[in-house]
C-alpha cells in the first residue's frame, strides 16, 4: 500500500491520556492509541512519538505550589517518562517494535537520545518513543516535537487532541467558532491560535515540515490521514 506520508511524528498531549479520568493514567484510552499506532506501523509507515506529561504534572504550573519553574520543568520531563513506558508497554502488547529514547539518561528504563541511532531504528521499522522533551527547562513539549520532526526528517508532524481540528476560538466554549480547514503559518501567528506554542510553529514553518492537528480519539484517523485523507486542520506554509 502507497501512503501519503512515509515517515510521520506524532505528538501526544500527556492530558490525551487521561481518559475519562482527572489524574493519571486510562489504560483503555493508551491501549487504543496504541492499536491505532500499531496498524500503520505495521503497514509500514515510520512512526516517531513525542509525548507530554501534563496528566501528571505540569513544570508551567509549578510556581503556583512555590515549586521553582526548573525544578517544576524536570518533574515535567520524569512525567513524560512515565507515559512513555505506559505506552511503550501498550505498543508491546499489540505485537509493535518499540524504542524508548529520553532526552535525560536514566539508562535503566530509556535509551539516551542519539538522532543517528532514533533515525536507523526507524528504518528498521520501530517505533520511537522520545521522552524528556528536549531535555531543557523553559521548553514544551510541542517544542520538543518541531525539534525531532527536524531532526528525524519527517514527512509531516501529527498533533492529536480531542477536538477535530483547529477553530477560530474555543469550541468547547464558543458555539460559533469556525473550523479551519487549512491554515498558514503566518494566520497562526496573526490570529494568535493556541494550538501549540509559537516556538514549535516557528520551527516547524523555518524547516517546511507542516502539520496536521486532529481528533486523536475517534477511531480510523490516523489511517485516513496517512492514507491521504484531508482529517482535521492542516498547517502549512
Amino acid at each position: 500500500m502507497e501512503f501519503r506520508y512515509n515517515r510521520v511524528l506524532l505528538k501526544l498531549s500527556g492530558e490525551a491520556l487521561l481518559g475519562n479520568q482527572a489524574y493519571g493514567i486510562d489504560p483503555e484510552r493508551v491501549q487504543q492509541y496504541a492499536k491505532e499506532v500499531h496498524n500503520i506501523a505495521n503497514a509500514g509507515v515510520e512512526v516517531a512519538i513525542v509525548i507530554g506529561g501534563g496528566n501528571i504534572y505540569r513544570g508551567i504550573n509549578a510556581e503556583k505550589t512555590g515549586i521553582d519553574r526548573v525544578s517544576g520543568d524536570y518533574m515535567g520531563m520524569l512525567g513524560t517518562i512515565i507515559n512513555g513506558v505506559a505506552l511503550q508497554n501498550a505498543l508491546e502488547k499489540e505485537g509493535s517494535y518499540t524504542r524508548l529514547m529520553s532526552a535525560l539518561s536514566i539508562n535503566t528504563v530509556c535509551e539516551d537520545y542519539i538522532r543517528r541511532r532514533a533515525i536507523r531504528h526507524l528504518e528498521k521499522g520501530r517505533i520511537v518513543i522520545f521522552v524528556a522533551g528536549t531535555g531543557n527547562p523553559y521548553f514544551t513539549t510541542d517544542t520538543a516535537a518541531s525539534l525531532r520532526a527536524v531532526e528525524m526528517e519527517v514527512d509531516i508532524i501529527l498533533k492529536g487532541t480531542r477536538v477535530d481540528g483547529i477553530y477560530s476560538s474555543d469550541p468547547e466554549k464558543d458555539e460559533t467558532a469556525t473550523k479551519y480547514e487549512v491554515i498558514t503559518y503566518n494566520e497562526i501567528f496573526d490570529k494568535e491560535l493556541k494550538v501549540m506554542d509559537l516556538t514549535a510553529f516557528a520551527m516547524s514553518k523555518e524547516n517546511k515540515i507542516p502539520i496536521r492537528v486532529f481528533d486523536m480519539n475517534k477511531v480510523g484517523n490516523l489511517q485516513k490521514i496517512v492514507e491521504g485523507e484531508n482529517v482535521g486542520t492542516l498547517v502549512t506554509s
